[in-house]
């Protein structure tokens, strides 16, 4: 996982505003994209990329300015890459298509648990639920 919270870190390094100001655009419908997710072996995943939408809609719209910029980077992140149809595993592998999915947004979730949990808690949200826990 350590290569994963290091390739997620660079990447996320590179979403400026104007990267948050589309994909903010864009949250409708990878909201909608991301409910019709068939990910059996992975079924937090879709919940995961919801919390991650909404942290990102949240943030982009001003309710969540305590929220650090690299957290919101980094959940931007996630979710572009949730949304690619190439990335390392094609999502159409019935048994391993979003293993590296999965695996980008458990980086970010890990990498910035203090600031999402406390996120989490504002909005009324069980962290143990998004983080898989409960």
């Amino acid at each position: 996982m350590p290569e994963v919270a290091k390739f997620v870190r660079q990447s996320a390094a590179k979403v400026t505003p104007h990267v948050l100001q589309q994909v903010h655009k864009q949250l409708p419908m990878l909201k909608v994209e991301f409910t019709q997710l068939d990910s059996p072996k992975y079924p937090h995943l879709v919940d995961q990329l919801e919390f991650l939408a909404n942290v990102v809609e949240d943030f982009a719209d001003g309710a969540a300015e305590n929220l650090p910029y690299v957290t919101a980077a980094a959940a931007i992140f996630a979710l572009v890459y949730a949304h690619r149809k190439v990335d390392l595993i094609p999502d159409s592998d019935p048994d391993y298509g979003f293993a590296d999915d999965s695996a980008v947004v458990r980086a970010v979730l890990i990498d910035h648990e203090r600031a999402l949990e406390r996120y989490a808690a504002h909005k009324g949200i069980n962290w143990a639920k998004i983080t898989s826990k409960a």
